[in-house]
């Protein structure tokens, strides 16, 4: 009984569990137009869209709207350092700048969008720290893919 009425308050409320994002009827299927076919955001972007349905087509010829990967930059940087400027703290960034276009209409303006995490850098724990940075990077990625995917689902 409990569980009905929280279901019932949710429901009053306006409350609904978020689905799958869907992509407008115009991206059927969608060209990636990118400088680099491999990087995380690339392939992530790539299947994600196919997971909402979208034909991700190999040439812009055959696609009905095409993304641009203007760019897609990842790296880090030092955030703090110890009295004996050893670097004790680092900074993971992933920056992509993209558009969408279906024919001679601009779905997405170009924007750019850029996501951080930082972490505690020990030179004794140096193997697991490259395998947090990695984890950090993976994180970021599907933020990005998440935030996007938002935008091309609110074109409805």
């Amino acid at each position: 009984m409990p569980i009905l009425a929280l279901a019932l308050v949710l429901a009053g409320c306006g409350f609904h569990l978020q689905g799958a994002l869907k992509a407008p009827p115009e991206m059927a299927r969608t060209y990636i137009s990118a400088s680099e076919l491999h990087s995380q955001f690339y392939r992530a972007l790539s299947a994600s869209l196919e997971a909402e349905g979208v034909d991700v087509v190999d040439s812009p010829t055959e696609a009905t709207a095409i993304f641009t990967i203007e760019f897609d930059l990842t790296d880090q940087r030092v955030l703090s350092v110890s009295a004996r400027n050893v670097p004790t703290e680092y900074e993971v960034f992933y920056t992509i700048r993209y558009s969408l276009q279906s024919g001679e209409k601009t779905l997405l303006e170009p924007q750019e969008l850029t996501l951080t995490r930082s972490y505690t850098y020990n030179a004794a724990l140096v193997l697991g720290k490259a395998s947090e940075e990695e984890l950090l990077r993976d994180a970021i990625v599907k933020d990005l893919v998440r935030i996007v995917s938002k935008q091309i689902s609110l074109l409805q």
